[in-house]
């Protein structure tokens, strides 16, 4: 069974359901000023669009399925990938 667990977790894949948009993105942040949220919406729009930022945060927190996803953990990706 160790092996199969194992094995399930390094083969899982993280996905994100429901359709989001640059607009959808900028109704969430809308109230928020922060650093993090203006660099999010540059780094986006940069990229003209949310495609990119779904699949480098799907990749970044498969790490985070054996440990469990958080608010936290969830804001620091998105920080490193709006910085990066």
């Amino acid at each position: 069974m160790k092996q199969l667990v194992a094995f399930l977790l390094e083969h899982a894949v993280l996905d994100f359901s429901g359709d989001l948009t640059i607009d959808m993105i900028k109704d969430f942040v809308r109230d928020d000023d922060s650093r993090e949220a203006r660099a999010l919406l540059a780094k986006l729009m940069q990229e003209k669009g949310v495609e990119e930022m779904l699949v480098t945060l799907a990749d970044c927190l498969q790490d985070y399925l054996r440990t469990g996803l958080s608010d936290d953990v969830m804001r620091e990706q998105i920080r490193l990938y709006a910085e990066s």
